[in-house]
């Protein structure tokens, strides 16, 4: 497997960072006719394990509301191994930093032991009044800096 610039320090050390995780379901509309899980549906298991990460930690009112939204300013997937139907999957996610308004997140989905996929992503948070971006607040930042502990990196 080549090198995966954000797994640091290495592949053990990278997923010994991860507190979270939850199960995902693959649906059957989620395969190709092969029974292989189709490349966008690894985004979305992402999107719900971000979501849920947040949930987890009661951060929903503090990063998502009327006065402001999370966007993704940039995600990415590395494909490591073939995903099934039936494969039992654990998605584990991670806040890995903090920037003034963005989120670095982390994404390690696994299956019988084996990483099937690593990926990573950027959410921006969003004024909805200006539609710029605008700082987390402080509670969010030390709920995240508490859960995550010393894996944050500066």
């Amino acid at each position: 497997m080549k090198k995966i610039s954000f797994i640091q320090p290495d592949m053990e050390g990278w997923l010994q960072k991860f507190h979270f995780d939850v199960p995902i379901k693959v649906r059957y509309c989620e395969t190709d006719m092969l029974g292989h899980v189709n490349n966008v549906s690894y985004f979305m298991y992402f999107e719900q394990g971000r979501i849920d990460y947040f949930e987890n930690l009661d951060l929903t009112d503090a990063l998502f509301g009327k006065e402001r939204v999370s966007v993704v300013a940039d995600l990415e997937c590395q494909y490591l191994a073939q995903v099934y139907l039936k494969d039992p999957l654990r998605l584990h996610v991670r806040a890995a930093r903090l920037g003034r308004s963005s989120i670095d997140i982390h994404y390690a989905l696994a299956a019988n032991g084996e990483l099937k996929a690593a990926g990573r992503g950027t959410i921006v948070l969003i004024d909805t009044g200006t539609g710029k971006s605008t700082p987390i607040p402080d509670t969010a930042r030390e709920r995240i800096a508490a859960f995550e502990g010393g894996s944050l990196e500066q």
